[in-house]
Formats: structure tokens, sequence, C-alpha cells
């Protein structure tokens, strides 16, 4: 799959602002600060599509991007880029408003065909695992995504997925990928398991 194109379409505040073409969609969540802002620019092939910041929280909006490709049965899609959930350096009103948005959207939108939930290689906390559950009891289509897997040594990175396996006590469909921005390591494997995602039949 060759990228041709990445489009920033629109940041969200309300459901009323999402696009309405029904494109097929795949959303981006994970814990304040896990890289995910990281891993969709190293993921585009794009420098700052995303905006990266050292400060947890920076993304307070649902911000979409329209991604255009050469394969013919993923021809273009959304990358929704959803705000972290967890520790944030923003108000409590702010973070109150996140979440209803952030279900609204997940639970509402009739082109998502997968949610990648993004989780530090190097531990998870208890946020992490509520989202999977979260995610798995509305039966929404999940892919494991453990970050900054360049922290990590071979060997700690080679028991990191099945350590995450068990601990979120996956099911068999829901596959686990180990990604580094920094080196890129994973890219391949995701874009697979990505395509996987969009090319599978609806419901």
């Amino acid at each position: 799959m060759k990228i041709l194109s990445v489009e920033f379409i629109k940041s969200c505040e309300q459901p009323d602002q999402f696009p309405q073409d029904r494109l097929p969609a795949l959303a981006f969540v994970g814990r304040s600060n896990v890289g995910k802002s990281s891993l969709i620019n190293s993921l585009l092939h794009r420098k700052g599509i995303a905006r990266v910041s050292r400060t947890p929280g920076k993304t307070q909006l649902i911000n979409f991007f329209l991604v255009t490709t050469d394969d013919p049965k993923a021809r273009r899609f959304y990358v929704v880029d959803l705000p972290g959930y967890g520790y944030a350096k923003v108000s409590k009103t702010v973070r109150a408003r996140w979440q209803p948005l952030i279900e609204q959207y997940l639970t509402g939108s009739e082109g998502l065909r997968g949610v990648l939930l993004l989780v530090d290689s190097r531990g998870t906390e208890r946020q992490d695992a509520e989202a999977v559950d979260w995610l798995l009891r509305r039966e929404l289509p999940v892919l494991l995504v453990a970050t900054k897997s360049d922290k990590l040594t071979r060997s700690e990175r080679a028991a990191t997925l099945p350590a995450m396996r068990e601990v979120f006590e996956l099911p068999g469909d829901v596959d686990v990928v180990a990604y580094s921005s920094v080196t890129h390591e994973g890219r391949d494997a995701l874009w697979q398991a990505i395509r996987t995602m969009l090319t599978a039949p609806t419901g």
C-alpha cells in the first residue's frame, strides 16, 4: 500500500461536526503521552501532520486526517486522532467533555472499521485495561499497538506481546503489534493489520 496523500480535514469538539461522508475510518486511542501523534506521523510518512508535544493531554479535540493510497481496496480512509485518556494537564471540565465525545464517536460512527489502542510497551496501567474492556464489550474491532518498543531490549520486546495478551485477556482475534516511531520498526506489520481492518466485510 503506497500513500499518495495525507490531508488534515478538521478538528471536532462536538458530534455534529464529524464528517458525514461515511468513508472508512480508523480511530487511534491511548493514554496521554503514549506516543500517539508520533506514531501517526511515522505511520503516514509525514513530519508534523499530527502535533507532537511533551505535555500530556495536548490533543483536546478529535482530529480527522484523510489518507489516499494506491490500494484499490483501501483507496481513501480517515485516520482519527482521539484525545488521550488518563492524566492530562488540562482542566477537569475539559476532560469531562472528552469522554462522552470520544464514546459517541466510537459507538456511533458508521464508517468506523477499527480502533487502534496504543499502550506503552514498557508498562501498562489500569486505564489501559479499562479501555480494552470497554472496547471489547462493545464488540468493536480492536488492534493493540505496543508503542516505544525501541526503549526495550530484544529479549524484552520478545516477551512484551505475549505478556500483554495475558494481562488484557485478549481474545484470539485481537492482534498485538510492537511499534517504534523512532526506528519505524513494526510499520509493515501495522500496515498489514490496518489493511485487514479496512477490507474486512462489514455487518
